[in-house]
């Protein structure tokens, strides 16, 4: 029973965060290939403002919803495992 709600927050979880993530992830991939790699300092810039959703001034707010929805996939994720259960003793004598 807790199982299949779990499933069904992480459901939800997953479908919410995965263009905020997504979004974070190829910001930053992009921001290491243009800055680093092709010294595009301008664009690696704007990338980087555009990672932290600087330009939107939610650079503040921003990576602490990512980190908050992605601590509640892997809680619902986990819970799901078979890692937390309790083995149940069988009383054999």
């Amino acid at each position: 029973m807790i199982v299949r709600m779990f499933r069904k927050y992480h459901r939800q979880l997953a479908i919410i965060l995965s263009i905020p993530l997504l979004f974070t992830v190829i910001t930053g991939v992009g921001y290491t290939i243009f800055d680093e790699w092709l010294e595009q300092e301008e664009i690696g810039h704007f990338l980087i403002e555009l990672h932290s959703l600087e330009l939107l001034h939610l650079e503040k707010f921003f990576p602490l919803l990512n980190a908050l929805g992605l601590i509640g996939l892997i809680v619902t994720g986990l819970s799901m495992t078979s890692l937390f259960k309790q083995k149940s003793r069988s009383t054999n004598v």
